[in-house]
């Protein structure tokens, strides 16, 4: 049972298909009872008539009344098919000649007995309940025709068993069928359920970045189904797209105008006259700095957030990629006196993701190492491999990590409690480790022997 207690389309199926096999059983049980049982009576009336007439056939009348000779096959016969006991009555005149004067003769609504066909009929007699076959017959005795009546009873123990038997097989048959009926219904909900099971497995198998519609053959009921989902998903990629035009316009927007304000800034500090003049300036520089960069790496954590969830599957050279942003980094450390040095493989080191998100965690740990570098000091870059990734290694001989655990680092807006006087966001090291974990990759950060940070980015080799 899934999602609030709610039984799934295959328990609903099956528990449905089971009721409806238990009915049928139930049914097949109760027709089969009443049938065997109606074909039992209907034998043992026809023994329990024939032997009433039997003895109906040997009344003979003479002149001193009426006489009959009691066939010995007639009880041979009924005593053959069970072990009930046999009473018998024959009456002339409503007055017992032969048998068992007490038993019962038929009421009014049974209806009248002919001389060939017995009327059959239950009664309560000596504490059991008896079935009686009787015939009327006319004869002529005295020179009158004078009317007799025969009646035999037996008792229904043979007809209570031949019941119970019947019960019973019918009972193993009702049970053989549900059973049947259960395996059938299994089969037949694996069989209902699996275009949808196949519909689910072709979505499932499509990766983040697809957003084709969905063209999977299905039976018509599940059309509805089909087309709902294709419309959600040209929704979301509709959404999608505007979302990266927005994030590429808001950047546009947004670094375009702080850059025109400090270029102004630096222009009238220059021409700036008085000490408070440009003090005040230099808080503007530095306050459209923290903006600037707090901006743009909003909108790098923004496309990084974006693009993580359907990163794009291409191959990356690591150290292409490396020595272009060590040429565009050089100008910036070389106002700070920072050198950088990257030892490579040697060769080319191909590895599989998002280009856009590798350089953008690569661009930040770059970016670290210089902000927090002291003049006349070195960052060095280092490409290997191992194990099926590739490893980047940033080393500088900064500031440390002052006791902090990697895991608050990489926190969002995080930053360590010796960086208070150096502008910075606190997003830099989340975007590289979200970048690490979109990949498949990992990220370390840990204190470098003889002071500064090392950070390693892993990423697996294509």
């Amino acid at each position: 049972m899934k999602g609030g207690g709610a039984l799934s389309l295959r328990a609903r199926l099956v528990l449905q298909l089971l009721v409806l096999a238990a009915v049928l059983a139930v049914l097949l049980f109760v027709a089969v009872r009443t049938v065997a049982g109606d074909a039992a009576e209907e034998t043992l009336d026809g023994v329990l008539g024939a032997a009433t007439l039997a003895i109906a056939d040997e009344l003979r009348g003479g002149e001193e009344g009426v006489s009959v000779d009691l066939p010995h096959e007639a009880f041979s016969i009924l005593g053959s098919i069970s072990e009930d006991r046999i009473f018998y009555r024959v009456a002339v005149e409503g007055a017992t000649i032969t048998g068992y004067a007490d038993l019962p003769m038929p009421g009014a609504a049974q209806g009248p007995a002919g001389p060939s066909a017995p009327l059959f009929y239950t009664a309560p007699y000596r504490n059991t309940e008896v079935r009686v076959a009787m015939v009327r017959r006319v004869v002529l005795a005295g020179r009158l025709a004078t009317p007799v009546t025969v009646l035999v009873a037996q008792t229904r123990s043979g007809q209570a068993a031949i019941a119970a038997r019947v019960a019973n097989r019918a009972a193993g048959i009702g049970l053989g069928v549900f059973a049947l009926a259960a395996a059938l219904s299994i089969l037949t909900a694996g069989s209902v359920l699996r275009p949808i099971n196949r519909l689910a497995e072709a979505v499932g198998r499509r990766g983040p970045n697809d957003l084709r519609s969905v063209d999977h053959p299905t039976p018509a009921e599940l059309r509805p189904l089909v087309e709902s989902l294709n419309g959600l998903i040209a929704r979301l990629r509709a959404a999608l797209m505007r979302t990266e035009t927005f994030i590429a316009e808001a950047a546009h927007h947004i670094r375009t105008p702080l850059a025109t304000v400090r270029a102004r800034a630096e222009t009238a500090l220059r021409k700036a006259e008085s000490e408070d003049a440009r003090e005040t300036l230099r808080a503007v520089i530095r306050a459209v700095e923290e903006s600037a960069r707090s901006a743009s790496q909003l909108l790098d954590h923004a496309t990084v957030v974006y693009r993580s969830d359907r990163p794009a599957r291409e191959t990356v050279d690591l150290a292409r990629l490396i020595e272009g942003l060590v040429q565009s980094f050089g100008p910036v450390a070389g106002l700070k006196d920072v050198g950088i040095g990257f030892e490579g493989t040697g060769a080319a080191l191909a590895v599989m993701g998002d280009r856009l998100l590798i350089e953008a965690a690569l661009r930040n740990l770059l970016d670290n190492a210089v902000k927090y570098s002291p003049a006349d000091t070195d960052i060095v870059l280092r490409l290997s491999q191992a194990d099926g990734s590739a490893c980047v290694e940033v080393a500088d001989r900064g500031r440390g990590l002052s006791g902090g655990a990697q895991a608050a680092l990489t926190r969002r807006f995080a930053r360590g409690a010796n960086v208070g006087d150096v502008v910075g966001s606190g997003l830099g090291l989340t975007i590289v480790d979200e970048v690490a974990a979109a990949h498949g990759g990992r990220f370390e950060l840990t204190e470098r022997e003889g002071g500064g940070t090392c950070a390693r980015f892993w990423v697996p080799l294509a």
